[in-house]
């Protein structure tokens, strides 16, 4: 991803002419299009609930709530495994390491907001009672245009020459641990979806075959039944893309 201008806090962390890529860090920019998309469509999924629609509202709601938990899981894991790190082995990244510490705080602002409204309106299916998670996913939506691209411009380039592979693998698993229960193949489906070729490269380099198989018999359709589930109402939605 080209690099966006940089606020005032510093400048991009050059790399010594000597330096070599140490790890593959490309599943950052693969799950941040989940989150691009997933927050991106939410709007538009919470107004096409018909008002008092309860059902409805606990469909797409529960989509929301799992979104909520991949991004908060994803952001965990950065604070507890990555920021350290890069300040020890990158000094010259602490500057954008903090600036992406104060972005975290504001995104966990707007999803603390968003994860209390759910329960409200996934009882009731009300547009009253949606309104506070309009707000917040604004919020997400305005943070994220942010927080993603100065990430992919200035953290991803220092991982990929400070991190070994096991390190950057823990991150998958940990993201793959936090998927709720029952939420494997909709979560799976929805980071298919936000790849430009609808995960078929990422299928290849992340799923074994036999994964696939299921995916291709099971999974799949267990995640487009959702997506109907979840876009009945919304004009021009998809069955598989949002």
């Amino acid at each position: 991803m080209p690099a966006t201008a940089l606020p005032p806090s510093g400048d991009a962390p050059k790399r010594p002419s000597g330096d070599v890529k140490t790890c593959d860090a490309r599943g950052m920019a693969e799950i941040h299009r989940l989150f691009r998309a997933g927050f991106a469509e939410a709007p538009r999924l919470v107004s096409g609930v018909a008002d008092g629609d309860r059902a409805h509202a606990d469909v797409v709601g529960d989509h929301l709530a799992m979104l909520s938990v991949s991004l908060h899981a994803h952001h965990e894991g950065e604070d507890t495994h990555l920021w350290g790190t890069l300040e020890e082995r990158a000094p010259t990244c602490t500057v954008h390491v903090e600036r992406m510490k104060q972005h975290h705080a504001e995104l966990l602002v707007h999803l603390n907001e968003m994860d209390a409204a759910l329960p409200a309106w996934r009882a009731s299916g009300r547009q009253a009672d949606a309104r506070a998670i309009q707000t917040a996913l604004d919020g997400i939506n305005a943070a994220l245009a942010v927080h993603l691209p100065d990430e992919e411009a200035n953290i991803v380039p220092v991982m990929e020459t400070t991190l070994t592979p096991k390190e950057i693998d823990w991150f998958a698993e940990h993201g793959r641990k936090a998927t709720p229960k029952g939420k494997t193949w909709e979560t799976l489906g929805a980071i298919l979806a936000a790849q430009p070729d609808e995960g078929a490269e990422w299928q290849r380099e992340n799923l074994p075959a036999p994964v696939r198989f299921l995916w291709r018999t099971i999974g799949k359709g267990r995640y487009e039944k959702n997506r109907r589930a979840l876009t009945r109402g919304v004009a021009g939605a998809g069955s598989s893309r949002g």
